[in-house]
């Protein structure tokens, strides 16, 4: 495709050498001549400048500029410096003369817009323009400067990104009068720059772009010679005369031609949108300067008037010609008007850009224009930047009218938009690119952008350059069709490139508005841009709506939008939202400041009221789901380990049978024998204190106490209840030593005790039919409990729960008789039954495991070795007593090692959330052990205490190791936030640590005091959901930090097992986590539904290797890891790894999922999102938030929580629930109860703020 040239530029005789010239001339030969008439917001004219007052006004000012002194005397400014112009719309009088005498003074003028607050929507990015330019003073009028937001001391206050300004008011009283003899050097027009007129970019930042004297002045002479103009015209301006055609045409060329321009503000078209025709038929104006919505809003209005003659007009100039709504505009107001003396060949529609500045523009054929040109444009064409001609009877299609020809003197190519600039073909769209001396030349101060935009070599398709001139970049994208004229279908900044094909902003918001535009959205205000998601753009529509709209109305036009955008586009929408009227951010002239709503939207602060994301349509580029391969054999899997040299992963803790203590318990095989021993050889040692809210004890047992109460209460059981050897008891006792006391007196009268924590008596209907549940699952024969509870469970409200009539017996402990018992019983065996342990799993199934004489012998023994308890040691606890470890270190411990239990009930701390620590510091204990709940509690509620903590005299120096009882991953964040958190108070950073134990073996692993610190290991997170180890360097991408869950208690073995094959796994290999131990227990009691599924738990054995030992399967998936450390046994350490639960993990795209790794990512996306939980329902992920926040700010969260799962897990969200703080279910161990919450969803019972399904 070959250059096209404009028509040379006419040589005129008189023409000036310099604009300032041609000012001279007519101030001093025309003063009377009309310059610039401005109007009020009724159109009267309010005041119209002369060309002999632009002339001494400007002078007058040049001298006071020129002349103004700083407080050290010395002269403000000098030539060249770059000074800010801040006028409002309606005063174009001011502005004119302060431009003009910055000319005069050879200083650079800066028009910017007018601030209205501190924080304008781009006031940032205005900030930066002024400081690269090295602004520091600020010109306006004393009516602009009044209205400006003030400081305290009076002054204007500086605002947000601005550098400081020294604002000066230019109104008459503040000039100073030039002598008669001054004159302002007036020189030829040369290559300095005259003026710097600001642009906006795409992404919101603001560049200048330097516009030279010589330049200024070609520019001038090219538009005279293509509008024609002629001396004493009038001009009638519509458009912002501080940059663009408005100032081009307006301010400059009118001058150059002493023609008379009316500049119609733009508050005077709000209201009147006629105000431009009735001021074209008054003045009998030649030529007219508008944009497409100005004859858009008079159409609207246009039936009231009769008389206005639009016969005067010889060139009706379409600034914005070059949009693709424009021709529509063009076209029905042609329709309209050519009844009143509109003549078709007046539209002259032009394209023009910030850097180019005026690009091309129709001419009346008497000015040598050709006949105009209209072609209709497959839009799918375009899309892959090929120009297809099509019918106008489809929608997919975009009608653009020519913007004319090529600039007088200029020389225009197109070229491909991305690479090298080659030039199109004929048929391909491209960037119109122009040679020419009246075009902008740098971007001012930014030298790197510069080079790529204004000086462009475009290349012929052998790679050789075009022309010796450099060419710039206009931004606009466009061919040249047939009769050499000028289309363009776009802006460079306005394409978005999706899978390859571009689409362009304006398109896709011409289609949103084309589907009943003034019914719905609010004054057509739409916004289209994209985000980046996922290696790809992805389009977002914000839309106003009207406050009258409903939510039928709103979601039938979403639905109706996006119908329309994909069969005419063929492209889907990722985020639809709608915003309240009026709340989307402003440009300066009330259009949408694009730019800033993409920062809203980024943000999470664009507050939409209706939201509706389209993931699944639009994101077509995520990874091929997983194939699953047939597995491995197992013996394959061992010879590969062999071949890699990779060892099995086999750990065990220390060998107990070698390791000699002088204990005395274990001569013991009951611990109802070790209890009775120690009341006889220490009576008075104090075993148990327990703590209340306020810190004091509230009660406390030594050991011949607690064997006396036992006692009453085996004598009460065996009395009152009548029972038998063997019978179960239900133990329903708030967390305290009666608690204690009653199961060791169910152990004395030979029957099996199952520990229940009691109902909530603020809400019974969720908590009494567990109590229920695990009383009829256990078959108890009888219920201990206190005389509150007792009444609690009888009451009017539990019967609404439950059926009261079917409880068995229930014996209130205060009420028992003061008898000694005959004998205690003795089990037959040691591997009777001792007790039961219920415990809901966080998949909400109810599991009771059996825990034999035996089995709690050997796990307090493991524990103590461990922790190194004796008699003469102190521990504190902070947990729930009723199952598990926290239930074995309340109950067992202490009177299987004789050491000090300091209980604190977790409840207490919703009280006192220092009560645990300020305990910990009082009795310098140096073990303790307590549960996420209670850290979670800590860091909340003691965050900005530390302090009072210190003056109060806590000290935490004292603990050497804090353990949290978990049955999950350690959450490794809330660990390290908590030992920064309390670091003040002298925690030591390596004390905190966690323990991990499952149903079937309640401790497999516990730091203990001897030993190395937990390790922590990064694994890829990718890896992870193909169910392999990748180990990683810390901060790598995709990286998931796992900290070691303690060290393997003594005398328990673990192995890693494949999940399917059962065969054994090598060194850093995830499967599933095995034990063998002692204290395993002997099995379930039941398991509430599921008995078949749960058979092998217990009694496991690998499909290959050691097939002969029996193992447990625990059900959490982890990998063994052998470290550099050294154990205490002088052997290296293995550490083991949890990762999580088989159950709970998300079977998605053939990959496993761990909710835990997506909720973090969720959790991080926004400030508001206090908890989430997430779960799947036929194949949709389902995410549930708890707002903390705003109810309308909750739609924010939608899009930002789609955005992070994708990006991050390569996942679809299918729905978002949005719900109030408390609502995902927490057990006592502060494990998230997604099951539950799941029930709870397909129920509709989560009562949620809202619900966004993602289509």
């Amino acid at each position: 495709m070959a250059l096209l040239k404009g028509e040379p530029l006419g040589v005129v005789s008189n023409w000036p050498p310099s604009l300032l010239t041609a000012l001279h001339r007519w101030g001093t030969t025309q003063p009377k001549a009309p310059c610039l008439t401005s109007l009020d917001t009724t159109g009267k004219a309010m005041y119209t400048l002369t060309y002999g007052k632009l002339w001494s006004r400007s002078v007058k000012l040049a001298y006071t500029l020129l002349n103004k002194l700083t407080s050290k005397n010395e002269s403000l400014l000098k030539p060249g410096d770059r000074v800010a112009l801040v006028f409002p719309n309606s005063d174009p009088v001011m502005f004119m003369v302060a431009f003009y005498s910055c000319l005069l003074s050879d200083l650079i003028p800066v028009p910017i817009e007018v601030p209205l607050t501190r924080k304008d929507a781009g006031s940032q990015q205005i900030g930066f323009l002024l400081g690269s330019c090295g602004v520091s003073l600020a010109l306006t009028t004393d009516v602009c400067q009044k209205g400006l937001p003030k400081a305290q001391t009076g002054e204007v206050v500086t605002f947000k990104g601005w550098p400081r300004l020294a604002w000066f008011v230019i109104d008459g009283k503040h000039l100073m009068k030039p002598p008669k003899d001054w004159y302002p050097h007036i020189r030829d027009a040369s290559n300095d720059p005259a003026y710097i007129e600001y642009k906006t970019s795409k992404e919101g930042s603001t560049m200048g772009v330097t516009v030279t004297q010589s330049a200024m002045l070609a520019h001038c002479h090219a538009l005279t010679q293509a509008c024609g103009y002629s001396e004493a015209e009038t001009l009638i301006n519509v458009l912002d005369f501080k940059r663009d055609a408005g100032l081009w045409h307006a301010v400059l060329t009118s001058v150059m031609n002493r023609m008379h321009v009316v500049s119609i503000p733009y508050a005077l078209m709000k209201v009147n949108p006629l105000s431009w025709i009735q001021k074209v038929n008054a003045y009998k104006a030649r030529v007219a300067l508008v944009k497409s919505r100005d004859m858009h809003w008079s159409l609207l209005a246009q039936r009231d008037q009769r008389d206005v003659s639009l016969a005067s007009l010889r060139m009706l100039i379409v600034a914005d010609g070059a949009n693709p709504w424009s021709i529509s505009s063009c076209d029905a107001f042609l329709n309209v008007f050519q009844s009143r003396g509109l003549r078709p060949e007046v539209i002259c529609p032009c394209a023009s850009s910030a850097e180019a500045l005026t690009v091309s523009m129709r001419r009346p054929p008497d000015l040598g224009g050709v006949p105009p040109g209209k072609v209709v444009l497959s839009m799918n064409g375009i899309s892959y930047g090929v120009i297809r001609a099509d019918t106008e009877e489809k929608l997919s299609v975009l009608t653009v009218q020519d913007v004319g020809q090529v600039m007088p003197g200029a020389i225009m190519c197109v070229v491909k938009v991305e690479g090298a600039p080659y030039l199109c073909k004929t048929d391909e769209v491209g960037e119109l690119c122009v040679s020419s001396n009246s075009t902008g030349t740098a971007y001012f101060g930014l030298h790197g952008i510069t080079k790529n935009i204004f000086e462009t070599m475009p290349l012929t398709a052998n790679g050789d350059p075009v022309s010796s001139q450099p060419f710039i970049r206009t931004g606009l994208l466009g061919f040249i069709g047939p009769e050499r004229l000028v289309f363009v279908v776009g802006k460079v900044d306005g394409q978005m490139v999706i899978s390859g094909r571009r689409h362009s902003c304006d398109d896709v918001v011409a289609t949103a508005l084309a589907v009943e535009p003034m019914k719905f959205v609010y004054r057509g205000r739409i916004a289209v841009f994209s985000v980046n998601v996922l290696h790809d753009e992805r389009i977002v529509l914000v839309a106003e709506q009207r406050p009258d709209s409903s939510e039928e109305d709103s979601f039938q036009w979403m639905s109706r939008v996006l119908q329309a955008i994909d069969s005419i586009h063929q492209v889907g929408v990722y985020c639809l939202a709608l915003v309240p009227a009026n709340t989307l951010p402003k440009a300066p002239l009330g259009g949408i400041h694009i730019s800033e709503t993409k920062q809203h939207f980024l943000e999470g602060s664009l507050h939409p009221c209706n939201v509706l994301m389209c993931p699944h349509t639009c994101v077509t580029n995520l990874p091929k789901p997983r194939q699953k391969q047939p597995d491995v054999g197992p013996a394959s899997m061992i010879v590969g380990n062999l071949v890699a040299g990779k060892r099995i992963a086999q750990a065990c803790g220390r060998d107990v049978s070698q390791l000699e203590d002088n204990d005395q318990a274990k001569k013991f095989l009951y611990l109802a024998d070790v209890l009775q021993w120690r009341a006889q050889t220490t009576p008075d040692h104090l075993l148990l204190l327990l703590l209340n809210s306020k810190g004091t004890v509230a009660s406390s047992a030594s050991c011949l106490q607690l064997h006396k109460r036992a006692e009453r209460v085996a004598a009460g059981l065996l009395e009152k209840a009548r029972l038998n050897v063997g019978d179960h008891v239900a133990l329903v006792f708030p967390p305290g030593i009666d608690l204690i006391a009653t199961f060791f007196g169910c152990l004395y009268a030979g029957c099996i005790p199952i520990t229940v924590r009691p109902p909530h008596p603020q809400n019974l209907a969720t908590t009494l039919p567990t109590v229920k549940m695990i009383v009829e699952v256990s078959k108890s024969a009888c219920i201990l409990t206190t005389q509150a509870i007792m009444r609690l469970l009888k009451s009017k409200e539990a019967a609404a729960a439950v059926d009261i009539k079917t409880w068995p017996t229930i014996l209130d402990t205060e009420d028992m008789p003061k008898k000694k018992m005959a004998r205690v019983f003795r089990p037959t065996s040691p591997d009777t039954l001792a007790y039961l342990d219920f415990s809901v799993s966080t998949t909400g199934i109810l599991a009771g495991v059996k825990m034999s004489h035996s089995a709690c012998s050997a796990l307090c023994r493991s524990i103590k070795l461990q922790c190194e308890l004796y008699p003469s040691r102190q521990i504190a606890i902070c947990l729930d007593p009723y199952c598990g470890l926290g239930f074995a270190l309340w109950c067992l411990c202490s009177v299987y090692s004789g050491h000090q239990s300091i209980l604190v009930p977790p409840l207490e701390l919703e009280t006192n959330a220092s009560l645990w620590l300020s305990a910990v510091s009082q009795y310098k204990v140096r073990v303790t052990f307590c549960s996420y709940s209670v850290m979670e509690m800590c860091t909340r509620g003691l965050g900005t205490q530390t302090g009072t903590l210190k003056s109060r005299g806590v000290n935490l120096s004292c603990v050497r190791t804090c353990m949290v009882v978990a049955e999950e991953r350690p959450r490794i964040s809330l660990a390290q936030s908590f030992s920064k958190l309390f670091k003040d108070l002298g925690l030591s950073t390596r004390a905190v640590s966690t323990t991990f134990g499952c149903r079937v073996n309640v401790a497999i692993c516990l730091q203990g005091t001897a030993g190395p610190d937990p390790t922590t290991v990064y694994v890829d997170m990718r890896a992870l959901r193909h169910d392999r180890v990748r180990l990683v360097e810390r901060g790598s991408p995709h990286s998931l930090p796992l900290m070691e869950s303690g060290k393997i208690l003594p005398g328990v073995k673990v192995i890693i097992a494949h999940t399917e094959t059962k065969g054994p796994l090598g060194d850093s290999h995830l499967g599933e986590v095995w034990v063998s131990s002692p204290h395993n227990a002997n099995g379930y009691y039941t398991v509430y539904g599921e008995e078949a599924l749960h058979a092998d738990h217990f009694n496991a054995r690998l499909s290959f290797g050691d097939t002969q030992t029996v193992w447990s399967r625990t059900g959490y998936l982890g990998f063994l890891r052998r470290t550099e450390l050294t154990d205490a046994s002088g052997e290296r350490h293995d550490a083991l790894y949890v990762v999580g639960s088989l159950d709970e993990t998300l079977e998605l795209r053939g990959m496993r999922y761990h909710p835990i790794d997506i909720e973090t990512s969720v959790i991080r996306s926004h400030k508001n999102i206090a908890e989430c939980a997430v779960f799947t329902w036929t194949n949709l992920l389902v995410v549930v938030l708890e707002l903390d926040g705003p109810e309308q700010e909750a739609l924010d969260l939608v899009a930002l929580v789609t955005n992070v799962v994708l990006e991050e897990h390569y996942l679809i969200v299918g729905v978002v629930v949005i719900v109030d703080p408390g609502v995902i279910p927490i057990n006592s161990r502060g494990e998230k109860q997604r099951m539950h919450l799941r029930d709870g969803f397909l129920a509709d019972q989560l009562d949620p703020i809202y619900v966004a399904y993602n289509m």
